[in-house]
């Protein structure tokens, strides 16, 4: 099992959402709560020390108006564009580095928190055999999940046409995040130890939810 790192950040603004976001993945926002496009508007001063907000999963309660219960493991997101919208901001943030929750402190004027980073999963080739099967799984998931709501057989069409990355570390969290899952099981594997966990959580997961399906 990997060990965390110990080390602390300054307190890190944070965007809790009822979605869980991977490391290389983008997640797209609609902002227009006032904490939250201050949050924005600091992230992009100058003298802001980055451009990164950390994401967490609301396990209980509602996106907007707070008195949530927040998840304690999540993902940083870089800033990385920034557009007006109709009634607030349009932002995309990219996912980074997964972190542990510390503490959460003063929220005024938005949510913040201390953080501590997890390690990155490293990725050996000695993995590719299970990653192979991942994608495997994962692909046939999809394509019952397509084949199920289009009512036909095009669904093998749609799921071949996804691309995964050539870093094979970078594709296994691609396939984490395209899986037909729910986001506590998404949860469950951006808690993941290792590359390895990973790969075995994410095939575990999608093949029990394929038994539920059958069961429907």
């Amino acid at each position: 099992m990997s060990a965390v790192l110990h080390w602390s950040m300054a307190a890190s603004p944070m965007f809790p959402l009822g979605s869980v976001l991977f490391p290389f993945m983008p997640i797209p926002l609609r902002v227009f709560e006032p904490r939250y496009l201050t949050m924005v508007g600091r992230l992009l001063d100058e003298d802001e020390p980055g451009f990164e907000f950390g994401v967490v999963l609301i396990e209980r309660g509602p996106e907007a108006g707070g008195g949530d219960e927040r998840a304690s493991v999540g993902t940083m997101a870089r800033l990385v564009s920034v557009a007006a919208g109709a009634d607030g901001l349009l932002i995309v943030g990219l996912g980074t580095r997964r972190f542990t929750v510390e503490r959460w402190i003063d929220e005024d004027p938005y949510p913040r928190a201390e953080l501590s980073m997890l390690p990155d999963l490293e990725w050996s080739e000695e993995l590719a055999a299970l990653r192979a099967e991942a994608e495997a799984v994962v692909r046939r998931a999809i394509a019952r999940v397509t084949e199920s709501e289009s009512g036909s057989e095009s669904g093998s069409q749609s799921e071949d046409d996804i691309e995964l990355s050539e870093d094979p570390g970078t594709a296994v969290w691609q396939l984490a995040a395209i899986a037909p899952l729910g986001e506590y099981d998404r949860y469950t594997l951006v808690k993941s130890t290792s590359m390895e966990d990973l790969l075995r959580r994410l095939i575990g997961l999608v093949l029990e939810a394929e038994v539920l399906w059958s069961a429907e």
